[in-house]
């Protein structure tokens, strides 16, 4: 029964592990150092998701949201606006949905020299 039990609770496990979609790619990419800010910033996920939220944050100032525009369906690549502050670090950090209604998290940080 131990057994039965130990199956059932690695394969629900397994699948929901794999039910989240991961970030294949951002642009810039995590830890890119850039000569100017981007006028835009994407995100490449593995599978389909809906972006509920992004924030942008700039050294010490309060953390900014960006317009997600109409953007709000389920799909594997996103372009979202940047207005950047000038040099120093930036961080993004985004929420989603998967499409099996999982909440996922994630963010990614560039700096502008």
């Amino acid at each position: 029964m131990k057994l039965l039990a130990t199956f059932v609770l690695l394969s629900a496990l397994a699948t929901s592990a794999f039910a989240h979609s991961r970030v294949d790619s951002t642009t810039p990419e995590n830890g890119a150092v850039l000569a100017e800010v981007p006028n835009n910033i994407s995100f490449n996920f593995a599978a389909d998701i809906r972006l509920t939220r992004v924030v942008m944050t700039y050294e010490d100032h309060p953390a900014a949201r960006l317009d997600l525009g109409a953007q709000t369906s389920f799909k594997r690549v996103f372009t979202l606006p940047l207005e950047g502050i000038g040099a120093g670090s930036y961080r993004i950090e985004w929420r989603g949905l998967g499409e099996d209604g999982h909440a996922m998290q994630g963010d990614f940080m560039f700096t502008v020299d």
